[in-house]
């Protein structure tokens, strides 16, 4: 039976197994019934090993094709952790737990290679051996970082490693993708203003910490709009501003801003980091006030190796056609820590059209259920073409 007819026969069952994961959402680290229910799943299915608690919570199941003289083992990823979001779509499997959903698809992505890991298990059509792994903490906790630096590629021997993500807004069956940067480097900003709090009425006696804040944020967006090259991508975007000041009256001791920085390159990540530290102390002590600065480098660029990229299109192109793939989208100036696998080993993240849903983040997102013939027939075919049976 064809590959994508097989998964159309398992597209009920996979998506059972995706809304029950969507109605009980975990986040970060805190996926142990999301990692339960994958473990159990995998051994049901036969594989060869399962091991949990990889990256803390992660789980990486093991498969051995009917062959395995070519020495090589692929590993295929999917992540599991929610967002704390409450979720707004009113659907019969939305989120039961009140702060939590899976606004990112995050879910689908699990279901997805649960269902060929599945058909993976019960053909075996391969020569070699498919690491299937199952990522906590996408969503800022860092967990692709965590199974790499849990020794995951090293311990099964990963030669290489691809990614997939849902993308609201293309057609489903439309897959894309971009060999280099494909999604940026993101840092995260955490800047303490003091200054010297007071009644509103005498001001002028005060230093004050909401317009030394106001002044920082503005002056920071100097930094993409007239210190970088407006063909070196930089987005700054301070998305927080907090005071002790509860009240009209009040001019705040102390203020906190938040946010995040997105390059693509390292160069520029440097140069901005050393700007940012720049502008933000001397914007402060221009009026009088004083700056603790946490300037954090969370996720990597996201860098899709050309060999496995032009390889995962054509894997793409044999599932759904020429004209439903496209091979060298703009970079996404999102982050991932699929990065983090992706600078231990070669690879490729692609993208799978998710339809005209609401966008992820957002409390009205779901992912769409009409791609996981797609998702699992892409996995599948990848397996058999990187490992063909001699």
């Amino acid at each position: 039976m064809p590959i994508q007819n097989r998964f159309s026969e398992m597209q009920a069952e996979v998506t059972a197994w995706r809304r029950d994961l969507h109605e009980h959402p975990e986040l970060l680290f805190d996926t142990h019934r999301t990692a339960g229910i994958v473990a159990d799943k995998l051994r049901a299915f036969g594989c060869d090993e399962v091991a949990t608690g990889i990256g803390r919570t992660g789980v990486v199941g093991i498969i051995h094709g009917r062959q395995n003289t070519s020495g090589r083992t692929i590993g295929l990823r999917a992540d599991m952790d929610a967002l704390p979001i409450n979720e707004t779509t009113g659907l019969p499997h939305a989120s039961k737990t009140p702060g939590m959903m899976h606004a990112c698809g995050h879910d689908g992505h699990t279901a997805m290679l649960l269902g060929a890991a599945k058909y993976l298990a019960e053909t075996r059509n391969f020569n070699g051996s498919v690491a299937v792994i199952f990522q906590p903490a996408e969503e800022g906790g860092g967990g692709g970082r965590e199974m790499v630096e849990d020794g995951m590629m090293d311990r099964f021997n990963i030669t290489e490693v691809y990614g997939m993500h849902n993308k609201p807004g293309a057609p489903v069956g439309d897959f894309s993708i971009r060999p280099g940067p494909l999604l940026a480097a993101v840092d995260i900003l955490t800047v303490d203003i003091e200054g010297l709090g007071g009644h509103a009425a005498r001001a002028f006696a005060s230093v004050d910490t909401t317009l030394i804040a106001a002044h920082i944020i503005l002056a920071l967006q100097n930094i993409a709009a007239r210190t970088t090259d407006p063909l070196d991508q930089v987005v700054v975007s301070m998305t927080s501003l907090q005071t002790e000041s509860a009240t009209h009256n009040v001019i705040p001791q102390k203020a906190q801003l938040l946010g995040t920085v997105r390059t693509l390159r390292p160069e520029t990540r440097d140069r901005v980091e050393a700007e940012f530290r720049r502008v933000i102390t001397a914007t402060a002590a221009a009026y009088g006030g004083k700056v603790s600065i946490d300037y954090n480098r969370s996720y990597p660029v996201t860098v899709n190796t050309e060999p496995q990229t032009a390889f995962a299109t054509e894997i793409a192109r044999e599932v759904v056609g020429d004209a439903r793939v496209e091979a060298d989208i703009l970079p996404i100036m999102g982050g991932e820590d699929f990065s983090f696998m992706l600078e231990a080993r070669p690879g490729a993240m692609i993208f799978a059209g998710n339809g005209d849903t609401a966008n992820v983040h957002h409390p009205d997102y779901d992912f769409n259920d009409e791609l996981i013939p797609y998702g699992c027939s892409f996995w599948a075919t990848l397996v058999a073409k990187a490992l063909p049976v001699t």
